[in-house]
C-alpha cells in the first residue's frame, strides 16, 4: 500500500487479493508445495470459479480492541499460463469497493507473488511473495505503511478444500514481530 493507504470507502486500501494459494494435484489440500518445480499443479487452481466471501475486519488495523466489523462479498477467479498466473476480481458490495488480484508464479524462487490493486485507486500496492507447505497452509509477507507508518503485512491460507478456505491478514509494525490479525475471510464455493 502506498502511504496514503489507498481507498476502500473508509479508510484501509488492504485486501484480499495480496495473499492466495494452496495445494497439490487437483489443486487444493495437503503436499502443495510451491505448486510448480514437482508436476503438483497449480498452487491457485482451488481459487478458480466463483466464490462467496464472509469478511470480519478490525475498525483499525493496528488495534486489536478497535472492534470488528462483518460484510459479505463475491468473487471469481480464473487461471493463465498453465497454472502459472492467477486473476480474480473481489466485490463488496455493502463496502462500495472492488479490489483485482494478480498472482504469479516465478520459477527461479520457487515463490508466488501476490499483487492487489483496489477499484479506487487503479494502482498495484507493493507485493507479497511467498509458497505453500507440504500440508498446504501458505504464507505470503512483504512491506507496506499503513497510516503513514511501515508495517510487515502476512498472509495465511488455510482450510482448503474443493468448497472452502480461510484467508488471515495481519500487520506487524516495523522492525517488531506484534503480529496483529486484523482481516479474515472465509470462502465458500458457489
Amino acid at each position: 500500500m502506498s502511504d496514503d493507504g489507498g481507498n476502500d470507502g473508509d479508510g484501509h486500501g488492504f485486501g484480499p487479493g495480496r495473499g492466495r494459494g494452496s495445494g497439490a494435484g487437483s489443486g487444493f489440500g495437503p503436499g502443495a508445495g510451491s505448486g510448480f518445480g514437482s508436476g503438483t499443479g497449480s498452487g491457485f487452481g482451488f481459487l478458480d470459479g466463483r466464490w462467496s466471501v464472509r469478511s470480519r475486519r478490525l475498525a483499525d488495523f493496528l488495534d486489536p480492541d478497535s472492534g470488528w466489523e462483518e460484510f459479505d462479498g463475491h468473487t471469481t477467479g480464473r487461471l493463465f499460463w498453465d497454472g502459472r498466473a492467477h486473476v480474480d476480481e473481489i466485490v463488496f458490495p455493502s463496502k462500495g469497493f472492488r479490489g483485482l488480484t494478480l498472482r504469479l508464479f516465478e520459477p527461479e524462487t520457487g515463490e508466488w507473488t501476490l499483487n492487489w490493486s483496489h477499484s479506487g485507486t487503479g494502482r498495484l500496492d507493493p507485493p507479497v511473495r511467498g509458497r505453500f507447505d507440504p500440508d498446504g497452509t501458505g504464507e505470503f509477507f512483504g512491506d507496506d505503511a499503513y497510516a503513514g507508518r511501515p508495517v510487515r503485512v502476512r498472509f495465511g491460507w488455510s482450510g482448503i478444500t474443493a468448497d472452502a478456505a480461510r484467508w488471515e491478514q495481519a500487520f506487524a509494525p516495523a522492525g517488531t514481530e506484534a503480529w496483529v490479525t486484523n482481516w479474515v475471510m472465509d470462502f465458500s464455493r458457489v
